[in-house]
């Protein structure tokens, strides 16, 4: 580049409008030249600056860089790349500058040609990286902790729920334990009411016998529940001894024998069908009993309890039907849930809310189930077994 005579107009645009500043300085740093880009970022007018020094345009840290490293960098190998400098504009604040410098020969004189980017920008877009890197680096630590604080609850859980699985097969088994042992008892107590009521008594000793046998009638019942959902809920659960029955004659016979249970009831039984069916006898005696204590509780007493027996296309079934009132929504969901009452009122033929629980779970354990419909026409539970 001339150093005397100015360029040709259109390289003097060029030189002018370039997009990035331009200086040519002497190897002692005086400016020879400098376009209008980098004189307006330092807020100066290109013709201020010819004769000043380049070093003077620095901040204390560039002049002390400029003689330690760049000076010798351009003296020894000729060119410098991207060095990075603070120049002073004219209101005395800083700009950080990139400087590239070639080192070359015009004529009898070694020139240094310098070429100068501001990075206000690029540290603009580089501090914005760097704060969402730090939010990002925040963001990661705040996972990890909520994921070790997650994975310690998790644990404590995991601990908590062992803890009450235990305590609850605990409860259940003492249940079935106590359960058992109340039996025999309870059989002393029925055996001696059945042995005086043979005898000569009063009508107040027949009166408190048939209490003490309906009570104990009602133990019995609350006991072989409270057995049959021990077994059920540790996973035994509830057996059965499967054989050809008749299972008209056997439910007429059940019917019969509930008549004398619920003597405030009227039983009613239908026959649908023929055929055998297998099953547990004693069971379904359990199965009908539990159904009709359940209409005795909720339903109307002033009409007639409904027990059908049927055959019907490969399937044994035994619906117990009363015409009380409908069973709610709300209840309906769990009816069939253990320690689930239909109402809260007390009752002699109620239990501990386990009898619809048994009733399934005989039902199942025939390969069967137990289904309800309840509408303003009344309430009917249905057991249905496949014959095969």
């Amino acid at each position: 580049m001339p150093t005397d005579d100015p360029p040709p107009f259109g390289a003097q645009l060029l030189f002018q409008g370039a997009a990035c500043g331009l200086v040519v300085t002497r190897e002692d740093g005086t400016i020879l030249r400098a376009n209008q880009t980098f004189a307006g970022w330092i807020g100066r007018q290109p013709a201020e600056l010819q004769g000043q020094r380049f070093q003077e345009l620095l901040t204390m840290g560039g002049r002390i860089f400029h003689q330690t490293h760049w000076a010798p960098l351009m003296q020894m190998q000729g060119s410098v790349a991207e060095v990075k400098l603070e120049v002073r504009h004219h209101d005395q604040s800083t700009i950080t500058m990139l400087l590239n410098g070639i080192r070359r020969k015009h004529g009898e004189e070694m020139l240094h040609e310098l070429a100068l980017f501001s990075t206000t920008d690029r540290d603009k877009y580089e501090k914005e990286l760097l704060s969402a890197r730090k939010v990002a680096e925040r963001l990661l630590e705040e996972k990890t902790a909520a994921d070790l604080a997650l994975r310690h609850a998790q644990a404590e859980l995991n601990v908590a729920y062992e803890k009450a699985q235990l305590r609850a097969l605990f409860a259940e088994q003492m249940v079935a334990i106590v359960s058992h042992d109340l039996k025999n008892p309870l059989t002393a107590i029925k055996m001696a009411s059945d042995m005086m009521a043979r005898g000569e008594r009063s009508s107040r000793d027949t009166q408190l016998l048939g209490h003490i046998k309906q009570s104990s009638e009602r133990a019995q019942r609350m006991i072989n529940d409270l057995l049959d959902f021990a077994q059920a809920r540790v996973g035994v659960g509830i057996g059965i001894a499967a054989a050809e029955i008749d299972l008209h004659r056997i439910t007429a016979q059940i019917v019969d024998e509930l008549r004398f249970t619920f003597s405030r009831a009227v039983l009613v039984h239908q026959r649908m069908g023929s055929g055998i069916a297998r099953l547990d006898a004693d069971r379904m005696q359990q199965v009908i009993g539990n159904l009709v204590g359940n209409s005795v509780a909720y339903g109307d007493l002033g009409r007639p309890i409904t027990i059908t027996s049927a055959y019907e296309e490969g399937v044994a079934s035994v619906s117990v039907h009363n015409e009380g009132p409908v069973i709610p929504a709300s209840v309906m969901e769990g009816l069939f849930e253990p320690m689930t009452r239909g109402s809260e009122s007390e009752s002699d033929v109620r239990s501990v809310g386990l009898g619809l629980f048994i009733v399934r779970e005989i039902a199942r354990a025939h390969g069967g189930d137990v289904s309800v419909r309840s509408d303003p026409g009344g309430t009917t539970f249905t057991v249905r077994v496949p014959l095969a």
